[in-house]
């Protein structure tokens, strides 16, 4: 897997060692006519003091591994995407509020970048997509997110619905994204709550929905039925961590 831009490589830079080589990162490969960059030269020079391998290549060998042309002159090769496991969860600190994430087989890439983005900027501890009828992480997802996705544990799992139940075993209430819910604003959350976010264009599956403790709805002005599921998940997320934290900056 190829990741191309700045950003992506500043925020994985930024990191801890310990989680850098989770990642598994292969190489990290720069243009050749970083020299000429100043900032080129302060990523490369970065990179080599995180331990990470460092190669050179002209642009037409980063266009074509990366298959974009406005790569800004940086890609970084994974092994893998790291995803975690679920039970990460489970030690999670019990002194405080805690945020998961859960989405019910969104498929377009960019609505997961765009949610995973959210999600690190609300605060949330984890993001947990399934492995089947979902996007997975890809380049697309890493570039829309900026690279943040590397600041979340995104969790993949077969079944959305038992890890539903899981998060219920370890205190969590389940609150779903629905056009039959109560209005979000009037909801009281829990310590531990976990909103899941349903698919573009079907909404949540008739289990996940029953599994779910609440229902919400985010009431929309006459002749619109609803948001984008990214532009949707911003809205509920960040009332939730208001609601939770007392955190009301705008």
């Amino acid at each position: 897997m190829y990741l191309h831009g700045r950003n992506v490589l500043k925020e994985v830079l930024a990191l801890p060692r310990a989680s850098i080589k989770t990642i598994k990162i292969r190489r990290v490969l720069f243009t050749d006519q970083q020299n000429v960059d100043p900032e080129l030269k302060t990523l490369m020079h970065q990179t080599k003091s995180k331990g990470l391998r460092v190669e050179t290549a002209s642009q037409r060998v980063l266009i074509n591994l990366s298959r974009e042309k406005k790569n800004q002159g940086v890609l970084v090769e994974l092994r893998e995407f790291p995803y975690a496991e679920l039970n990460l969860i489970s030690n999670l600190p019990s002194d405080r509020p805690s945020i998961v994430v859960m989405l019910d087989s969104v498929q377009d890439p960019h609505n997961l970048g765009a949610i995973a983005r959210t999600s690190v900027a609300a605060g949330a501890d984890a993001l947990v997509i399934t492995s089947r009828a979902s996007a997975q992480v890809t380049p697309a997802v890493v570039k829309v997110s900026s690279g943040l996705i590397f600041r979340i544990p995104v969790i993949r799992v077969v079944n959305l619905v038992r890890a539903m139940e899981t998060l219920k075993d370890w205190g969590y209430w389940i609150y779903g994204s629905s056009t039959q819910g109560e209005h979000y604003i009037r909801v009281p959350y829990a310590e531990r709550s976990a909103l899941v976010m349903g698919n573009e264009s079907e909404g949540l599956r008739r289990l996940v929905r029953e599994k779910c403790d609440a229902l919400l709805t985010i009431p929309m002005a006459d002749g619109v039925d609803s948001i984008n599921v990214s532009a949707a998940t911003a809205v509920l997320l960040f009332n939730l961590r208001e609601k939770l934290t007392g955190d009301d900056r705008p």
